[in-house]
């Protein structure tokens, strides 16, 4: 169980990091002899190219708000109102259609502040959200696999509809550089979560980025994998949950010993 003044870590990306925020919120709280974490963060990994964040990235030249803007409606004490409004997504065939307002509010937000990471910061004091996200890099990153019949697939929405299985995957650049503070928060870890989420477009993606393997693995924290219920086509096709774990704890070192070169 976890005890009182842990500072929790959580990584991943898609619906699966949200949800599991959504929960974890709830044991922030000292109040009543309670579990509480005291810290809670999620890095969220930014290879997204599908959708309204596929088209901001396009458009704005910015990092994919999607997955960041649900960790903070997961994280909000406001349930309501600010809430419904940041998941609203606009109808119609138009310019605005298809896109989700939060993504929009971030977008403003970076254009006024000239920063994403700040942007993220002020849309969570807006939403008063329990927890910190950071995006695990703020370089312009794409997803890259090789694919089992040798074949080079680029970008998270193309390398999801492949139904090949996936052999090895990197991002472009390679050498991204970390976001400061989520190094911080890892190195200050009492648990790390890991997922739920896809395996290679939502949880690998994380440790591709330069050091965040290896501070992982350098980490004395209790790590936790959480993973799936069911299985991805083209992705994880007959995986057993161990084989789960084992193709993360492998790219786990093979990521730590590229970021130590």
């Amino acid at each position: 169980m976890i005890t009182g003044g842990q500072n929790l870590v959580a990584l991943g990306g898609g619906t699966g990091l949200s949800t599991l925020l959504a929960g974890l919120k709830l044991l922030v709280d000292r109040t009543e002899g309670r579990v509480w974490i005291d810290t809670l963060s999620a890095i969220v990994t930014v290879s997204d190219d599908g959708g309204s964040s596929g088209r901001l990235r396009d458009e704005l030249q910015m990092l994919p708000p999607g997955d960041i803007r649900n960790c903070i409606v997961a994280l909000s004490e406001d349930s309501s109102l600010l809430s419904r409004l940041f998941r609203h997504r606009f109808r119609g065939d138009g310019e605005l259609g298809g896109h989700s307002f939060g993504n929009l509010f971030l977008a403003a937000l970076t254009e006024v502040t000239g920063d994403f990471t700040e942007a993220i910061r002020l849309s969570s004091e807006v939403l008063a959200s329990k927890g910190h996200i950071y995006p695990a890099t703020i370089s312009d990153v794409r997803l890259v696999a090789e694919l089992e019949d040798g074949s080079i697939v680029r970008g998270e929405t193309q390398i999801s509809a492949s139904r090949t299985p996936i052999k090895n995957l990197h991002l472009e650049p390679e050498r991204c550089l970390p976001l400061p503070q989520a190094l911080k928060a890892l190195r200050s870890a009492d648990v790390i979560t890991v997922g739920p989420g896809s395996l290679y477009t939502s949880i690998l993606p994380n440790l591709l980025v330069s050091q965040v393997a290896r501070v992982i693995g350098e980490s004395h924290a209790t790590k936790i994998y959480i993973c799936n219920l069911m299985t991805q086509p083209g992705e994880t096709d007959g995986y057993t949950a161990r084989q789960h774990l084992e193709h993360y704890g492998t790219s786990l070192r093979k990521s730590s010993l590229i970021s130590s070169l």
